[in-house]
């Protein structure tokens, strides 16, 4: 379970069902499920891939300020 930035309330799970070849992403508030999304199992990687290229990009974007922060408080 994944809890939301926004509220602890909120959250995702991932559940796999390898019988049907399906992972099921659900979204819940407290103890309801508000959704779900049903995402083939052969497609699993390229969403791996998007994240993956995401966390790159904002890992880049956030050592960058932090190389700036220094920058600037050692100025």
């Amino acid at each position: 379970m994944y809890l939301d930035a926004r509220s602890p309330s909120r959250a995702l799970r991932v559940t796999w069902h390898h019988e049907a070849g399906l992972v099921v992403l659900s979204l819940w508030r407290d103890t309801t499920c508000a959704g779900t999304f049903r995402l083939a199992i052969d497609e699993v990687p390229d969403l791996i891939d998007v994240l993956r290229a995401g966390l790159d990009a904002s890992y880049s974007v956030a050592l960058d300020q932090r190389r700036a922060a220094r920058l600037s408080d050692a100025g």
